[in-house]
């Protein structure tokens, strides 16, 4: 009887832990999955600016309240970006949501 309980401790406790890696794993995936759709959709709006000939999105600065023709980096933010200035920090968001003023 005793080693009846020892078997059903052992497999109740192994069949907790796959559950516990289980839920682990499918949250790491569902996370990776959601950064993916985000890199996507950011992806697909920057892709929608509207360019010049030499492949520059054409935008108005927020900042300086101008047109200008910048390349865009692998994040999708223009040339003349500034980290921590709100106006840039702005503009980055505008173009990841696609929502940025073009000419």
């Amino acid at each position: 009887m005793a080693d009846r309980r020892r078997l059903e401790r052992f497999i109740r406790s192994k069949v907790r832990e796959a559950g516990t890696q289980y839920e682990s794993v499918r949250r790491s995936a569902d996370g990776q999955l959601e950064e993916a759709r985000e890199a996507y959709r950011m992806a697909r709006n920057a892709k929608t600016i509207p360019t010049d000939e030499a492949d520059r999105a054409k935008i108005v600065c927020r900042r300086f309240a101008e047109k200008r023709a910048a390349k865009l980096d692998e994040e999708y933010r223009p040339a003349c970006y500034e980290a921590d200035h709100p106006d840039c920090e702005g503009c980055v968001e505008d173009i990841y949501d696609g929502r940025i003023e073009t000419w």
